[in-house]
């Protein structure tokens, strides 16, 4: 009897102890402070059997519809490459504060399709990655995935082919009327410096009408396309940013 008080008693006091020390805002949440091991550990594990538990049952269509993969290449190029990558880009001014980091998903992975479905429909809790399911159509989100299922495979050029038809312009719109995010400015390579993000990413770009010393307006500045090794990839994302149903500049 004596042991069971004392076992209830030292849960009590954890308990008390737990209490206080949340409330004591000692622990640090900031970003840019790393998780201590076992509190990485204990997200990750939890979220990875969340993932699997709840995919469980999806019905996975057929992926392999290349018109369903080049819709999924083009939206990811609007709205996940800030965090996630792609081919020939090795961080961006978004991703370099996140914590945790996100998966570099054109290194592949071990989740399932049905996996990948779910995490983007529902997003993660307390991991930036939204609930991309609030805004889009199932049929939207299974284009991202079908695209995900191809994206290990893909060089730089080959990433970009993907946003290109046969004649070289970009894909047609195909009737989706959602909104979809345009995070151009974010996926700016952290690597190239401050300064050589370019003043959209600071909030400096010139408005319609403003007026400098010599009282001559300055023009709007275009949207800059993320960097790539070749003009023809860059005009493909500016096609894209203009002509698809993935691009209608507005964010979430």
């Amino acid at each position: 009897m004596r042991i069971l008080l004392g076992a209830v008693l030292a849960l009590l006091l954890l308990a008390l102890g737990g209490i206080a020390y949340i409330y004591s805002g000692a622990y640090n949440v900031a970003a840019s402070d790393a998780h201590t091991a076992w509190v990485e550990w204990t997200f990750h594990k939890t979220m990875h059997n969340s993932v699997e538990e709840h995919a469980e049952g999806i019905d996975v269509p057929d992926l392999d519809d290349e018109r369903m993969v080049t819709q999924g290449a083009r939206a990811y190029q609007q709205m996940c490459v800030s965090c996630h990558l792609r081919p020939g880009l090795e961080s961006t001014v978004l991703r370099q504060g996140l914590n945790p980091q996100p998966p570099v998903l054109a290194e592949g992975g071990h989740w399932a399709p049905a996996e990948q479905f779910w995490i983007v429909k529902h997003g993660i809790k307390m991991s930036g990655m939204p609930a991309w399911g609030e805004t889009h159509a199932d049929q939207e989100l299974w284009e991202m995935v079908a695209f995900l299922q191809r994206l290990p495979e893909l060089s730089e050029s080959q990433y970009f082919a993907l946003m290109e038809t046969q004649d070289g312009n970009a894909p047609q719109d195909d009737g989706h009327d959602h909104n979809h995010g345009d995070m151009s400015a974010m996926m700016q390579d952290s690597s190239q410096g401050h300064h050589a993000q370019g003043e959209e990413a600071h909030g400096d770009t010139a408005q319609p009408g403003h007026h400098d010393d010599n009282g001559e307006a300055k023009a709007a500045s275009a949207s800059s396309a993320p960097e790539s090794s070749s003009p023809s990839a860059q005009s493909t994302v500016a096609s894209a940013q203009e002509d698809d149903h993935y691009a209608d500049g507005h964010t979430h």
